[in-house]
């Protein structure tokens, strides 16, 4: 693409505020949910995360597709975020194993973006205002059409979108003679968690995101698992039910973001929107149990009431996110489950928290036992 010829384009935030880039080459409007993610790497991760569904992202690297795409990297089926902002995009890419660039990957998928824009001042913005509802324009639409559509997109507090990610039938993961068996709740499941779990001798059986207890149970698994996801989870009545059942039943309980979310809400434990979530590969985080730090990835706009977990008499805080002593991890003391706001499956790295997986599998070994 000759970079000379490159549309002007426009990032319109909620409350009137314009940054102006340029296009990367497809033509239209994007609305979504703007948020930024502190990471240096893992960008295809990022973009294929179901957990990203309804946002647009701004990438602090300032260069973006430097190293292509590679078709095995993926979290997903398809690209999730909702649009792009970037400061430097890169046409061409230099890596051996790239099976595309990230442009064509782009064309493919029809994702908007933008680029060339000043993302420091964006991300310092967003960070003093909070995160809001945003539109990428790159078609000339005029700022009060814009606005016009703007003011229609919905405030994520409130929003359910588990069921726009989910799958919609259940399907399985991993080698059918493998020593456990895992019944999984999708409410925007990513690839790299199921690697982990048939890395640790796990069949995996991977259900839709209002699927019952029942439905679960029926797989005979020797442990339950709660999926990552998009939007609010309050709304998320039925995951919240299959939660409370897998508890009453004292089965082996494992959650993950909004998984983890969810058990908080099974258990009475509310949750809040962010003003800023946590979206990065170098979140420190400190293991109350252990005493020992870990960095961590984390994706996240939505929180466990640290206070009301505190009051709760079965319940214990595991891991605080050391920036600002948000709740990171959890456990039922009377229970087999535990579960943590980060993501410990992340690819690319840290692996600092990998342990958890193995946690999983231990809670599970002691309960045959």
């Amino acid at each position: 693409m000759n970079y000379t010829t490159r549309q002007p384009a426009i990032l319109l935030l909620n409350d009137g505020t314009i940054f102006h880039g340029k296009s990367i080459g497809i033509s239209g409007t994007t609305f979504g949910e703007v948020c930024f993610n502190t990471g240096m790497t893992g960008y295809q991760e990022i973009f294929t995360d179901p957990s990203y569904f309804g946002q647009i992202m701004v990438a602090t690297n300032p260069h973006i597709g430097n190293y292509g795409v590679n078709e095995n990297e993926v979290e997903s089926d398809s690209i999730k975020i909702s649009g792009l902002v970037c400061k430097n995009f890169s046409f061409n890419y230099s890596r051996e194993n790239a099976s595309e660039s990230l442009e064509d990957y782009f064309k493919k998928q029809n994702l908007i973006c933008i680029s060339d824009v000043d993302t420091r001042a964006l991300v310092s913005y967003i960070r003093d205002n909070g995160a809001m509802n945003a539109v990428i324009c790159t078609d000339g639409t005029s700022i009060e059409d814009l606005k016009i559509q703007l003011a229609q997109v919905p405030d994520m507090k409130g929003l359910e979108l588990a069921s726009k990610v989910s799958t919609k039938e259940p399907y399985f993961f991993g080698n059918e003679t493998a020593k456990y068996k895992i019944s999984a709740l999708d409410l925007g499941i990513k690839t790299n968690i199921l690697r982990n779990l048939a890395k640790r001798d796990c069949y995996i059986k991977v259900f839709p995101y209002d699927a019952t207890f029942k439905d679960l149970a029926e797989f005979n698994p020797d442990g339950y698992f709660l999926s990552n996801g998009p939007g609010d989870p309050d709304p998320l009545f039925g995951a919240i039910q299959v939660a409370k059942d897998i508890l009453e039943n004292n089965k082996p309980l494992f959650g993950i973001c909004l998984g983890h979310q969810v058990i908080a809400l099974a258990n009475g434990i509310p949750t809040y929107k962010m003003f800023n979530g946590h979206r990065g590969i170098n979140h420190p985080v400190k293991n109350i149990i252990t005493g020992k730090g870990e960095i961590t990835s984390q994706n996240h706009g939505f929180a466990v009431n640290k206070e009301a977990l505190e009051q709760h008499p079965e319940m214990e805080i595991t891991h605080l996110h050391l920036n600002d002593h948000t709740v990171a991890g959890m456990r039922l003391k009377n229970k087999n489950c535990f579960s943590v706001q980060y993501h410990p499956e992340a690819s690319p790295g840290p692996h600092d928290s990998s342990y958890l997986f193995d946690q999983f599998i231990e809670n599970i070994e002691s309960q045959k036992n």
